[in-house]
């Protein structure tokens, strides 16, 4: 069922961050394969031994209030979408609300769905403003680089996200259209409690998780609006690779051009729960006034969440306020990957 407020409600304000330090592939490859492997992507984004997903989520809301023009008091809920959330037991939600001024009047939650995390919050955000219990909320997709030693996914698993400032319509840069979530039981990718790397189903992930979730929502959402892929300026799909989101997009009817913007996978690799939604903060960069944008995530277990937008004319006036996606992507430190698994804490010492 499409998913669709009562009251039209809108993005008011957006905000990225990702690290500056970055991990080739070829690292990855020369440590595991003697350079015979190849390597799936550019580099990845990896923290510093100073950052975490709440630091991080810190700067990424920042920009977002920056780009809202809005007094953090304003919040009524601060939520945080994560796969790795720094504590186990301890909300990140509320040291972000700390840190950003919007306590003590304010909601705050932890939201879990592997890389979907951060749309499951956008999506709360939305109701919660479009039932008119609150005027603005804030919803985060963030995380760090995870992977056992010379997995795959250590090729692509980066770090960085992004913050949405969700509000009502007539303050919005961007108008919510509808929403469109497709679920269901599918263990392609889970970490046990007590262990330190997460699982994955290899191949699995690909056509029974990824492909039938991601492809189901953005075609179900398109279908309940009306709108065709040649209706969109834009859309970002979730990126654990270069490949799947080309490929979904492709499988839509969606062409190259309309992805081209969004699809960070290469330079920053896969920010878990921040990465469709990173990718979209990238589009809004460059996006034009009443131009329409689909943004799709998916999360392993599994699901995936389908978004509809339509830019406003208060783009253009409130894009540059904060610093564009493209900023933090192009500032870069490359590290190799004993700094990497240092900065990680990879080698434990106990």
């Amino acid at each position: 069922m499409l998913l669709k407020p009562i009251r039209d409600v809108g993005i008011a304000g957006y905000g990225a961050y990702v690290p500056r330090y970055r991990l080739p592939g070829s690292e990855v490859d020369r440590i595991w394969t003697d350079g015979q492997g190849g390597s799936p992507i550019e580099e990845k984004a990896v923290a510093g031994p100073d950052e975490d997903t709440a630091s991080m989520s810190v700067e990424a809301a920042r920009n977002a209030l920056a780009r809202a023009g809005l007094n953090p008091q304003v919040l009524r809920a601060v939520w945080v979408g994560s796969e790795s959330h720094p504590y186990a037991v301890k909300p990140t939600s509320t040291i972000v609300a700390e840190a950003i001024g919007a306590v003590p009047a304010v909601q705050a939650a932890d939201w879990e769905f592997a890389c979907k995390a951060g749309t499951e919050a956008f999506q709360a955000a939305m109701g919660l403003v479009g039932s008119g219990m609150a005027d603005y909320a804030l919803a985060i997709g963030m995380d760090t680089a995870q992977g056992r030693p010379g997995d795959a996914l250590e090729y692509t698993a980066g770090a960085g996200g992004a913050a949405f400032i969700v509000g009502p319509a007539e303050d919005s840069l961007a108008i919510i259209e509808g929403s469109f979530s497709y679920v269901t039981d599918t263990p392609d990718f889970f970490r046990r409690p007590m262990q330190h790397y997460p699982q994955h189903g290899s191949r699995f992930t690909g056509d029974p998780a990824y492909f039938r979730h991601v492809l189901a929502s953005a075609q179900q959402l398109m279908d309940s609006l009306g709108t065709k892929p040649e209706d969109y300026a834009a859309a970002v799909f979730h990126q654990p690779n270069s490949k799947f989101p080309e490929r979904a997009a492709r499988m839509l009817g969606f062409r190259p051009e309309q992805t081209r913007t969004g699809l960070l996978c290469p330079m920053v690799g896969n920010t878990y729960a921040g990465s469709s939604m990173l990718g979209l903060t990238a589009i809004l960069d460059e996006a034009q006034p009443d131009e329409r944008v689909l943004i799709v995530s998916f999360g392993s277990g599994a699901g995936s969440d389908a978004i509809s937008i339509r830019t406003t004319e208060k783009i253009e006036e409130r894009r540059d306020r904060a610093p564009r996606t493209q900023v933090y992507v192009q500032r870069r430190k490359e590290i190799d990957y004993g700094l990497y698994v240092r900065y990680r804490r990879k080698l434990h010492m106990h």
